[in-house]
């Protein structure tokens, strides 16, 4: 197993890391909206699910795959009513390449996110140490 990090996303806010590299697949953890930097995206499920994206897209890509590797995801909604709107962003993100997917509603997600997504991917090329 290898740690993945990047500073292209935001570092990890509790005892985790970005994603877990094992032989040819890539784990990430949940990414919500936070920048680079540690700042919260505004309050827009569009906003939020889209800085999700990016900082997916860079976990992946610092662990040697990208979007159209992602095998399965799993979205947490923090309210079911903006189903929609995330799976219109999420469409944008992936394309033609649908990975399996699931979708769950909790009660609430850290810093307040609105939307987290996880996903399982892939690796192209090794990490290099």
């Amino acid at each position: 197993m290898k740690p993945v990090r990047t500073s292209d996303a935001p570092q990890a806010i509790g005892p985790y890391s970005q994603a877990i590299k094992v032989g040819d697949f890539v784990f990430t953890s949940g990414q919500i909206a936070l920048t680079p930097d540690g700042e919260m995206t505004e309050e827009d499920i569009e906003l939020q699910t889209a800085q999700v994206m990016r900082n997916l897209k860079a976990v992946l890509e610092a662990a040697g795959s990208n979007l159209q590797n992602v095998v399965k995801t799993t979205i947490f909604l923090a309210d079911m009513e903006d189903f929609m709107a995330v799976n219109a962003v999420y469409e944008k993100w992936f394309g033609d390449h649908k990975p399996a997917r699931s979708t769950v509603a909790v009660k609430t997600l850290p810093k307040n996110a609105l939307v987290e997504i996880e996903c399982i991917a892939l690796v192209e090329a090794p990490i290099p140490d």
